[in-house]
């Protein structure tokens, strides 16, 4: 009996097409890998060894949120963005999500003012949490607890 090359090459790309769709679906739903533990090795990453000092950093972010998936954040650094004291970076971390440094901002003298606006993804209720670098190679922070009633980035759900 003789077999029909085009009838193997459908059951080749249905069966690539079934591998590919069970991948992708396994990749959805792969669970958050954010805990508070890799937060703070993200953050000690980071720091390295310098210290972690309170203070010079504003956070306004909602402290509860009915949606996840939009939470309005603004942060504020103290500094006189000057040539000689400015702000380089800002990293802003969380716990619960599927990575822990949502992300990192560079700034300048030429910035104007240490003030950035984003909107990020909160998986669940986390504290979220802000370092600013300096210059001077000294480190600022500052966080928040957000209450999230509908998580978001959370794989689990379809």
């Amino acid at each position: 009996m003789m077999t029909d090359p085009t009838s193997q090459r459908r059951t080749s790309r249905r069966r690539f097409i079934a591998g590919a769709g069970a991948l992708s679906l396994a990749l959805t739903l792969r669970p958050a890998d954010a805990t508070p533990e890799s937060m703070q090795a993200a953050i000690r990453e980071v720091l390295g060894n310098a210290k972690l000092n309170q203070g010079r950093v504003k956070i306004d972010v909602p402290p509860l949120v009915e949606n996840g998936n939009t939470v309005p954040l603004s942060i504020a650094v103290e500094s006189p963005m000057t040539e000689t004291e400015h702000v380089k970076k800002i990293h802003v971390f969380n716990e619960k999500n599927p990575l822990p440094q949502v992300a990192t901002f560079h700034l300048g003298p030429r910035s104007g003012a240490a003030r950035v606006s984003t909107r990020i993804r909160l998986a669940d209720t986390q504290d979220v949490v802000v370092i600013a670098e300096m210059s001077d190679g000294t480190f600022w922070t500052a966080s928040a607890n957000v209450i999230v009633t509908l998580a978001a980035c959370n794989e689990d759900v379809i």
